[in-house]
């Protein structure tokens, strides 16, 4: 997990630092999320290959680990405006730039990512709690 996230925030800085993300459209957003989802889908793919699991546990890790993501990220965004919204010069953190907007990205991608992993946490908690034996069932 620790690889997939230094991976993927190195990755999505690369793309602001090359300027493949472009501030004023909207492909900046889409290319932000598109790098998200590939984050999600390595952490399910990394869980579903270590836990080994099967066909329907990847399918459930990769649809779980995108909720995760989804869910996260809004709530990271979030979080992030409010605390990096002193440090913007202009209407965004997009149109500040700089260090200010590699903060933002790496800060998303950690959310995000930190979303997905807790997502297949609570799954695999339910996965592998004990079947507990129905006191009203008439077998010994």
């Amino acid at each position: 997990m620790i690889f997939i996230a230094l991976i993927a925030v190195i990755g999505v800085l690369l793309l602001q630092w090359t300027d493949s993300i472009p501030p004023g459209s909207v492909g900046g957003s889409l290319t932000i999320g598109f790098t998200y989802i590939a984050a999600a889908l390595a952490v399910g793919i990394h869980e579903a290959w270590t836990k080994k699991r099967g066909v329907l546990g990847w399918m459930v890790n990769i649809v779980v680990s995108f909720v995760g993501v989804l869910l996260a990220a809004q709530l990271g965004g979030i979080i992030l405006v409010l605390l990096l919204s002193p440090f913007t010069t202009g209407r965004s953190l997009a149109a500040t730039g700089g260090p200010v907007m590699s903060v933002s990205l790496a800060g998303g991608m950690l959310f995000s990512l930190l979303g997905a992993w807790g997502a297949l946490q609570i799954v695999n908690r339910w996965r592998d709690r004990p079947k507990q034996a129905n006191p009203n069932s008439l077998q010994p």
